[in-house]
């Protein structure tokens, strides 16, 4: 903290207070209540729990009504609270395959196996606003004939079933974790999911956009769409086995490219991969597209310089904590700074000003 005049201290105690007056806003209007932005703001809470890399909607609802609906305000709070907790242990790896789904779509099969899930979307609504809701109007009718309980394969895998999507290479080396050790260029695939499932929606999305303009090879179907709850479980030593931890709501998103084969792979289906916490699709999508055109080089493909395909300008700039802390950094007293930038023009500007005087007015 810079502290650069007498009574700063003073200063910043009642920015926080008069803060905490606007956070509130108009005390005639009822306060918002956690329940109330955890159930109706869920998408809200969703994409704060993603970027701040922790499940819980809870504090994700208090981070957000703190942060006055400053998401990466928010996100902040949420990750610096997360820096708090005692880590005991490590869950398994969930199986999505397993998902009881509310919503399963395929772009890819029209009778994908197991069935077309549409479940709660926007995808199908007109974009008019219900003024009703502004008017506290009808309870919403309730859904006929989904039911969000049934697990269901996942689709790519038929198409391993006959040879047509690249494997993908089954590890039980543990990933490094980028919420422990710092980023290191080049990084593999594991620790490139890590950073995009946290990185800023916003500019995963611009990137993703720019791969399918043309600025990376990437022409992708979504080959499965999937959103729901999945079991965690966690091994104790000392009893030998798993036991249940709970169940958390995921989207998972899996692309299917076409590659026309290389040097190494043979003509075949790719796949671009995201998994996000919470109804993410967007980002689920987001992130599937740009881990694809981050494969490039695993593929033997050639780098077109595309912004997407660049994994240091990708992995260096996608996390909004790191931009932000860059960006408003500029708020704070650089008064010395700009003084000795402020001289040096002065003096530049003066020994300009004499070269242009004319010789005889100088002498005058």
């Amino acid at each position: 903290m810079y502290v650069a005049v007498k009574g700063g201290e003073r200063a910043i105690d009642n920015a926080h207070a008069w803060l905490a007056e606007e956070r509130r806003g108009d005390a005639a209007v009822d306060e918002l209540t956690l329940d109330q932005i955890r159930e109706q703001l869920a998408l809200t809470v969703a994409r704060v729990m993603a970027e701040g890399s922790l499940y819980d909607p809870d504090l994700a609802a208090l981070a957000i009504k703190q942060a006055r609906g400053d998401l990466i305000e928010a996100v902040f709070l949420v990750r610096a609270y997360r820096t708090t907790l005692p880590r005991f242990g490590a869950s398994e790896p969930v199986d999505t395959g397993e998902m009881a789904c509310d919503r399963r779509i395929s772009a890819t099969f029209k009778d994908a196996p197991g069935g077309q899930v549409l479940g709660p979307t926007f995808d199908y609504t007109h974009r008019l606003l219900d003024f009703k809701l502004a008017a506290d109007g009808e309870a919403p009718a309730t859904p006929q004939g989904e039911a969000g309980d049934a697990t269901a394969p996942h689709i790519t895998a038929f198409l391993g079933d006959e040879g047509l999507i690249q494997d993908e290479p089954e590890s039980d080396a543990t990933p490094p974790d980028l919420t422990r050790e710092p980023m290191e260029l080049p990084a593999d695939r594991p620790l490139r999911l890590q950073a995009l499932t946290r990185a800023d929606e916003g500019f995963l999305l611009g990137l993703a956009y720019s791969t399918q303009r043309g600025y990376a090879r990437n022409h992708a179907f979504v080959g499965e769409l999937r959103i729901g709850a999945v079991v965690v479980e966690m091994e104790i030593p000392e009893l030998g086995f798993a036991i249940e931890l709970g169940e958390i709501t995921l989207t998972e998103c899996e692309t299917v490219n076409q590659f026309t084969g290389s040097k190494t792979e043979p003509p075949q289906f790719t796949r671009g991969y995201g998994l996000v916490f919470g109804q993410t699709e967007r980002k689920a999508i987001s992130m599937a597209l740009v881990d694809r055109a981050l494969r490039w080089k695993e593929l033997g493909e050639d780098d077109q310089g595309a912004p997407a395909q660049d994994e240091e300008f990708v992995l260096m700039h996608a996390d909004n904590i790191q931009a932000t802390g860059f960006l408003e950094h500029i708020k704070l007293p650089h008064y010395v700074d700009f003084q000795s930038e402020l001289e040096l023009v002065r003096k530049l500007r003066r020994a300009a000003q004499r070269d242009e005087t004319p010789p005889e007015e100088a002498a005058e």
